[in-house]
């Protein structure tokens, strides 16, 4: 109970950066074109320009085999600053041990970017994954796990409006049974659609 109630501590916090984060640089844009006295021309850019579409897709075989599909969704609020929100799904085979494990894991996540220059990007990133965990005899338990990501990326385009993707993020909470420990480095690659 303790848990839940801090996640929805966090994740209030996150979407307040989230909202702080937009609100604040629409405060200084205003503020600084009002003192250079150069006015900036509205974003020119249909609602549907601004949404964008990607995800990863990540896999490994052996005696420890993991297949993930990570979809994700983003609103490009500015120009440089994005957020959206990202679902979670990893299909794991586990034959490390005496006995063979099988589950499926579950996630959902909320992002915020902000484009540096055009091919890097900074990133931070609340995430709640429900992972079924085994013990040493083969009993099973399922628990949900925050993490709070932090890293940046590096976007390069493959197509008009598509970009190939990759990141390096750090588990900045630290939860006792995150598998990121001592700072641990999550990469991704993926594509991204009208990113």
């Amino acid at each position: 109970m303790r848990l839940l109630a801090l996640s929805i501590k966090i994740s209030s916090l996150v979407m307040g950066f989230m909202v702080f984060g937009s609100v604040t640089y629409a405060q200084v844009n205003e503020a600084d074109s009002v003192q250079n006295t150069v006015k900036e021309k509205k974003d020119p850019r249909s609602i549907g320009e601004r949404i964008y579409f990607g995800g990863n897709i990540g896999f490994s075989f052996g005696t420890y085999t993991r297949v993930s599909l990570n979809p994700l969704i983003g609103y490009k609020f500015t120009p440089k600053f994005s957020g959206g929100m990202a679902f979670g799904y990893e299909y794991v085979v586990d034959k490390r041990l005496p006995q063979t494990y099988q589950t499926h894991n579950f996630g959902l996540s909320f992002f915020t970017r902000y484009r540096i220059v055009p091919q890097l990007y900074a990133h931070a990133e609340y995430a709640w994954i429900n992972y079924e965990l085994f013990n040493s005899i083969g009993e099973s338990s399922r628990e949900t796990v925050p993490f709070f990501f932090v890293g940046g990326g590096y976007s390069q385009a493959i197509g008009n409006r598509t970009w190939l993707n990759m990141q390096v993020l750090f588990d900045a909470l630290q939860d006792v049974r995150s598998p990121y420990k001592n700072w641990d480095p999550y990469i991704t690659v993926g594509v991204g659609v009208g990113f």
